[in-house]
Order: C-alpha cells, then structure tokens, then sequence
C-alpha cells in the first residue's frame, strides 16, 4: 500500500509499524477517527521502525487519537533531506504531537 503526498510516495499507512521497512526516512503518525485523517506527528530516523517503536511522545499520539493510528513512511538516505521534509509537513500540517 502506498500513497503521494507532500511531493514524495509513502508507503502505508499501517496500524502496525512492523510493516513499514527498517530503513532511514521520514514518518508521519496519523489519526483516523472516521472518514478523515489528520497528522498527530512528523519525524525523521536511521530507522523508521525502531523509532516508531521506541517513541518517546507515543502517549501523545495516543492522547490526542480517538480512532485509530496509523504509521506511513517515505525512505530518504540523506539526513539534509530528510529534516527539509519534516520541517515542510510540520509548517503544511497542524501536528498535534513534536515541535516545528
């Protein structure tokens, strides 16, 4: 499953991360409460997985989620690209969990 968005193909989104690829890139944390999903949070990883896995704002998304959470990732290499992204869905987006 994949989608495109903010200009990148995302693979996801997934209400478990073990199906994302423990690879570098960026994630994005969503809710779904219904027909309409919005962004709980925006991040970049060596590894996608394990830090989804081990997030330390996870009660936030959870917190802030009536429905269900959802994971989705792009694979980017480059640590500069990868932080021009997030900082591009963070300023597009309201993001309820993280810092823009």
């Amino acid at each position: 499953m994949a989608f495109t968005k903010w200009g990148h193909e995302f693979d996801g989104a997934f209400s478990d991360p073990s199906s994302l690829k423990p690879l570098a890139g960026v994630y994005v944390i969503w809710c779904s409460p219904g027909n309409y999903w919005n962004v709980l949070d925006v991040g970049e990883s060596e590894d996608v997985v394990e830090r989804i896995k081990n997030h330390d704002r996870a009660d936030c998304w959870h917190r802030n989620c009536s429905g269900t959470i959802y994971y989705s990732a792009t694979y980017i290499s480059d640590q500069k690209d990868r932080l021009d992204l997030e900082y591009r869905i963070r300023s597009q987006e309201q993001v309820a969990c993280g810092e823009e």
